[in-house]
């Protein structure tokens, strides 16, 4: 084979591995609650403001993009994520920011960010998360605390 081409296999192995270290966060609360329900899983919900709060970009990088975080995620979480974007280019639907205040009126009424809870597939809070976090490892060990059955 030739260099080129092997470099371009290469390259494409990278790009596909690097995809699926994402997790897998929905923005609906319904469908996280029937999914929840569906997986017999916890939900884990994010109030985030991903474009102006600088411990919620924070945290994005050091746990929630983390391997250790996504593996764990994928087996026992359903992740919701609800974004407060400031900056007028990530606005949000006028559907999605009605659905987002709606449930920071009922889970965040203090305005915190972030603010990371444990729900059960009803809906109820089982525990919130505590930030900022000493290592990613005792985060999911937290989690693991808290979701394991």
């Amino acid at each position: 084979m030739r260099p080129t081409i092997i470099l371009l296999i290469i390259l494409a192995a990278v790009n596909l591995s690097a995809q699926a270290q994402e997790a897998n966060w929905i923005t609906d609360f319904d469908s996280a609650k029937a999914q929840a329900a569906n997986e017999e899983k916890s939900i884990l919900m994010s109030f985030s403001g991903s474009d102006w709060c600088g411990n919620c970009i924070r945290l994005d990088k050091e746990l929630f993009q983390t391997a250790e975080f996504i593996e764990f995620a994928a087996k026992n979480l359903v992740l919701l994520k609800l974004d407060f974007p400031a900056k007028k280019k990530n606005k949000l639907s006028d559907e999605q920011t009605k659905h987002n205040e709606a449930l920071a009126e009922k889970y965040n009424k203090n305005g915190v960010f972030p603010t990371t809870l444990v729900l059960n597939a009803d809906g109820e809070i089982i525990k919130p998360m505590s930030y900022p976090l000493s290592s990613a490892n005792d985060y999911v060990q937290n989690l693991t605390s808290i979701t394991s059955k």
